[in-house]
């Protein structure tokens, strides 16, 4: 009686419930990662940020089942393919694994359950990866919500959530392991060039890392997490967000540690900033529940109003996006932060999305394809959820006509300019009065920090007053076509 443990996004062996599953069933447990070839009907490859934490988390995996005396066996295919010449090499007679949400993964969840249950195993999938599933929250009507927070509040009233479990005590080893793949063959950090450097010292990807990432916020940042979230040069927020997508951490695990320490008295007094991080939590869950009912969301506007939004196809803007070189300050240190580091600050993360979408008139689709590559926390509900939601055009979205003026943002939650200087080098000798605002320096400040607009910072792409005008003309014919 062996089982197979397919590991996707769920790459810890604390609260994993296929996992607990295939142990108490008793008998040999193989563990196996499957590197999935993609094609369009099956589940989106990682971008470049996000395999190499792959890469780093699949080691940390490794060792520690090395230390329950099991092993992770890599194979890479078609799982369909893959799955049912394990079982026949091992013997297993049964496969497990959690649950996905996103349409491609679910379609060929469905494929492979039914091509083994047809060949005799037997085959359960289990939820590691949410508090609720997105069948399982619906307004009174019985349709899916499409506004947050009646969503939050449905989850909040809820006292079903299960109590993670902990760890496996150890996991029997089958009588021969089967042949694996040596993870180095799959090359999935870069090698030449090697631009990971700055991903290396900013993470530490695991399970190990995510629950030194978890105490250390739940013992500090959460006390002051409504007042100090919005300022990027602060390490005021969580930083669960990859953990959380690989699963090397489950939502489970922090809602219940941030409960228990409630329950000690430890946030007395910071009540509202704790339920403010419950609620970033459950946005997460938002997000799954948008995509799972709509399934379209990440290539189509959900309010489908906005395809008659005239998008700008600008080449060079995009790229200056990008590469952070748009002349304004606080979206250049944002998108700089996120190239070195594979992460950018959630409020500097709306700033440069709504100069992206507003600003530049570019469609939200690039901006979510480059978020995709560079994010280690990548994550294909969140990320098309959050995009739409700075868009306009999306659940529960942000006005259209609300634009961010980035100027305005940067003195607001970077006051001093910690955070610019730090990811904009080339202002570093700007004052606080300047450094958001370069353009308007005068000569002599500019002289003095050693800046030369046009060579050492870009003047900014397009103006403020020009950029707003022009999007709100444009947001007009959605109006006038509606």
């Amino acid at each position: 009686m062996t089982t197979l443990v397919w590991f996707r996004q769920d790459l810890r062996l604390t609260d994993n419930p296929a996992l607990d599953a295939a142990y108490d069933r008793g008998g040999p447990v193989v563990p196996v990662y499957i590197l999935e070839q993609s094609d369009r009907a099956g589940p989106r490859r990682p971008g470049g940020a996000a395999l190499w934490w792959l890469d780093q988390s699949l080691v940390a995996l490794s060792a520690d089942l090395a230390a329950l005396g099991s092993r992770l066996i890599l194979c890479q295919g078609n799982p369909q393919d893959v799955l049912p010449a394990l079982a026949r090499t091992t013997g297993a007679d049964a496969v497990y694994w959690n649950r996905r949400y996103e349409v491609g993964a679910i379609a060929v969840d469905r494929a492979i359950k039914a091509d083994l249950t047809d060949s005799g195993l037997e085959v359960r999938s289990f939820n590691a990866s949410l508090l609720f599933e997105p069948w399982t929250i619906l307004t009174r009507a019985g349709d899916p919500y499409r506004v947050y927070t009646p969503f939050w509040r449905a989850c909040r009233a809820r006292a079903d959530l299960p109590a993670p479990t902990g760890r496996v005590a150890g996991l029997p080893a089958p009588a021969r392991w089967p042949a694996g793949e040596e993870r180095t063959a799959w090359a999935l950090s870069p090698t030449k060039p090697d631009w990971a450097g700055g991903l290396r010292a900013a993470w530490t990807p695991g399970e190990a890392g995510a629950q030194r990432r978890l105490h250390a916020f739940l013992d500090h940042a959460i006390r002051t997490y409504r007042s100090r979230r919005d300022i990027p040069a602060d390490d005021g927020t969580s930083r669960l967000s990859p953990h959380l997508h690989w699963g090397e951490i489950g939502p489970r695990q922090v809602w219940a540690a941030v409960q228990m320490k409630q329950a000690a008295g430890a946030y007395d007094g910071c009540a509202d900033d704790v339920e403010v991080f419950l609620k970033e939590l459950v946005w997460r869950e938002f997000s799954y529940h948008l995509l799972y009912h709509f399934p379209q969301l990440p290539e189509q506007n959900l309010n489908r109003r906005f395809a008659e939004l005239p998008w700008h196809d600008d080449e060079g803007a995009l790229k200056a996006w990008q590469q952070g070189r748009t002349g304004y300050p606080i979206v250049d240190a944002g998108m700089r932060q996120l190239y070195e580091t594979g992460w950018m600050h959630n409020r500097v993360r709306m700033v440069v999305a709504s100069f992206l979408t507003k600003h530049l008139l570019i469609h939200w689709r690039h901006g979510e394809a480059w978020f995709w590559d560079t994010l280690v926390d990548a994550d294909l509900a969140s990320n098309s959820a959050s995009w739409q939601w700075v868009a306009g055009c999306g659940a529960d979205a942000a006005p259209f006509f609300r634009i961010f003026n980035p100027t305005l943002q940067g003195r607001k939650f970077d006051p001093s300019g910690d955070y610019v200087r730090r990811w904009v080098p080339e202002l570093s000798k700007l004052g606080a009065d300047h450094v958001h605002e370069p353009a308007k320096a005068p000569d002599a400040t500019l002289k003095a920090a050693g800046v030369r607009l046009g060579i050492d910072y870009p003047r900014p792409l397009i103006e403020h007053q020009v950029a707003r005008k022009r999007a709100l003309d444009a947001y007009d014919i959605v109006k006038q076509a509606a």
